[in-house]
């Protein structure tokens, strides 16, 4: 039994969802905080038999898409000191962290 912790970018964590459930995929769904936007994240948590473990790890990774995101990043210009400026960047956002662990035992009651 393998153990899928699985971190997705909120916009893509329904059709994650929706996938693994069309494909008979038990998932926990728990709301995250984290990286480098901290933007809303969800981590999902999903226990797989060793022989299913690369059909799951494929849905979590095309339904979890990266994109481009212009996000503003406050910079000091120069030598002054005190003046801070918003300048817009472009960042890639999206995709999905994936780990996978051994599960010496599970049980559901």
């Amino acid at each position: 039994m393998k153990l899928i912790l699985a971190v997705v970018q909120d916009e893509d964590s329904h059709k994650v969802m929706n996938e693994l459930r069309s494909n008979n995929f038990g998932a926990t769904k728990l709301s995250s905080t984290g990286g480098f936007l901290r933007a809303g994240n969800t981590t999902l948590i999903v226990g797989v038999e060793e022989d299913k473990l690369e059909k799951a790890i494929e849905i979590i990774k095309k339904q979890s898409k990266s994109r481009k995101q212009i996000v503003s990043s406050t910079i000091t210009p120069g030598d002054a000191l005190g003046i801070f400026v918003n300048y817009p960047i472009e960042v890639v956002v999206g995709g999905a962290t994936i780990f996978v662990m051994d599960i010496e035992r599970f049980e559901k009651v």
